[in-house]
């Protein structure tokens, strides 16, 4: 689908890594501690069974395995990396590495589709890494191995499930598109959260409030603003926007967590804003 207005798109499809900047924030401060999965698992299931049966709506019968396939890479994977990420590592920290993104969705797109990057394009997703890279040389970060491997792995299979899912979308409504991934994403995680994680403790209502706020606007409203975004614009122009939930991220760890902000983290920011904006300048089809 062609974006009539492609700055407004970019502007929905913003909303969605900006509102998963806020799990780091949610996840260490509302949610029982040491429970990865069963934080992705409570996040993601809810809300693909209340767009399940909201669209009831099927995909063909041949359009499945490919459906599970992103399923995997965009909820089951990324969720249970994501969450360990988000155990292990700063709030800010934990989603910095996520901007190798945009590179390898332009990679992605060069070796599948020989379709090279625009220079500029190139140039800015490289600048976004140097912009993130001052933000996680900032004081006080903590390099935790297993932190930094998830979030890397978690990165790659967002990149992919991003690139594919423009070339793999079935003919139903994009919220039918979006339930089903969340739902099929959901139930990889249950075996995973039941077998790792502790059980769950009594839950206050501070830590029900947690779990909701994830499952009905981390889950079910991002990933159909995100699913539009990529129905609408390029898989680059898309995945750069992943950019703004570390921002987000570090920005809330600064205004609501007393984390420090040296000059070197500001001019980070700076990079990184610039970095997506010339993506999206560069990812704009020709008048």
């Amino acid at each position: 689908m062609q974006s009539r207005n492609p700055w407004l798109d970019t502007l929905f499809t913003a909303l969605a890594p900006v509102i998963w900047g806020t799990t780091y924030i949610v996840t260490t401060n509302l949610l029982p501690p040491d429970r990865p999965f069963t934080a992705a698992l409570l996040r993601t299931l809810p809300a693909g069974l209340l767009l399940a049966l909201y669209c009831r709506t099927l995909p063909a019968r041949h359009e499945w395995g490919r459906l599970i396939a992103l399923s995997a890479l965009n909820i089951g994977f990324f969720q249970a990396l994501l969450f360990v990420a988000a155990y292990r590592l700063p709030g800010g920290l934990a989603a910095v590495v996520g901007a190798i993104q945009p590179l390898l969705v332009m990679g992605m797109a060069w070796a599948m589709d020989s379709r090279r990057p625009p220079r500029l394009a190139a140039w800015a997703g490289v600048m976004g890494i140097v912009g993130m890279a001052a933000l996680l040389l900032s004081p006080g970060s903590a390099w935790d191995p297993v932190g930094i491997a998830a979030a890397l792995a978690g990165a790659a299979c967002m990149a992919a499930g991003t690139f594919l899912a423009r070339r793999w979308q079935p003919k139903v409504p994009l919220l039918a598109f979006t339930g089903w991934q969340l739902l099929a994403g959901g139930l990889m995680l249950v075996p995973v959260a039941l077998i790792v994680d502790p059980p769950l403790p009594a839950l206050s209502l501070v830590h029900v409030l947690g779990y909701a706020y994830l499952s009905l606007f981390g889950a079910l409203l991002a990933y159909a603003l995100w699913f539009r975004g990529i129905a609408r614009l390029s898989p680059v122009a898309v995945s750069s926007l992943g950019l703004l939930s570390p921002l987000t991220a570090v920005t809330l760890g600064w205004a609501l967590l007393g984390q420090s902000m040296t000059g070197v983290s500001l001019l980070g920011l700076l990079i990184v804003i610039g970095s997506i904006l010339a993506v999206q300048k560069a990812s704009r089809p020709a008048s």
